[in-house]
């Protein structure tokens, strides 16, 4: 049995609402560079890697954008980018009614953002590990309906500290790539969300969060009033994210 999907209004205002912040914004390839291979063989000297463009609008251009979408849908205008202020980096909040498909809304974001200008690296963090699967069947359902609407698919795949060849494949591939991580596995106390910040011998000698963070990746949230605390926001921090995208369902 195949899945068909109906185009929402409200969907796509949603996406080409976050879209649209970045009018203005030059559409540019992935920016290469040359990724740390670790401890390696002689004849393996280097391996291409793709990051993200970095944002070439400035703070004002940015604020300019976002109130002209506030002011569409009678929000009151921000006065600042008070994430960036306080060193938090861009944060875009996007609030959606439970059930308006909150998750297909954000696939489209990626599809729309990489459309407009070229980005290519995203992690999806989200709360738990029922919301992770939740998220990563979605992506399964959808992804032949997206490649019909934009002519590709998304690479995706669940992080797993015993499966690092992802994150090398996260960085070195050039098309759309997504992660998706459950905040635990990062930000908790145990020796398994430790590994991911540390120097791994199944990882070349290499620490992954450092391999992931050089690919300035974008940041989704999903439920971010489920992932709260300083622990969480110093750790997403350590993604080096160009900027997040905070989806609340309310």
């Amino acid at each position: 049995m195949k899945l068909r999907f109906k185009h929402q209004q409200f969907q796509t205002d949603a996406c080409n609402a976050v879209c649209d912040v970045f009018s203005g914004q030059p559409k540019l390839d992935s920016f290469s560079y040359i990724m740390d291979t670790g401890r390696q063989s002689a004849d393996l000297i280097t391996t291409d890697a793709f990051a993200n463009p970095q944002i070439a609008l400035s703070k004002d251009n940015i604020l300019r954008n976002i109130n002209a979408q506030q002011i569409m849908w009678a929000i009151e205008p921000s006065k600042e980018l008070a994430g960036i202020d306080r060193g938090e980096g861009l944060n875009l909040s996007v609030e959606m009614e439970t059930g308006t498909g909150k998750t297909y809304t954000y696939t489209k974001t990626i599809y729309e953002l990489n459309l407009r200008y070229g980005w290519t690296k995203f992690i999806i963090v989200v709360p738990s590990v029922a919301i992770r699967e939740g998220v990563y069947k979605s992506l399964q359902v959808t992804a032949e309906h997206f490649q019909q609407e934009y002519g590709k698919k998304i690479r995706y795949f669940i992080y797993n500290s015993s499966r690092l060849n992802d994150i090398e494949q996260f960085a070195t591939n050039s098309n759309i790539n997504v992660m998706i991580i459950n905040m635990q596995a990062f930000a908790a106390r145990g020796e398994e969300a430790r590994r991911i910040s540390k120097p791994l011998d199944t990882f070349k000698g290499r620490v992954p969060m450092q391999v992931i963070a050089a690919t300035n990746p974008i940041i989704i949230l999903d439920e971010p009033q489920s992932i709260a605390g300083a622990v969480v926001r110093d750790k997403l921090k350590e993604f080096n994210p160009l900027f997040t995208l905070r989806y609340s369902a309310t």
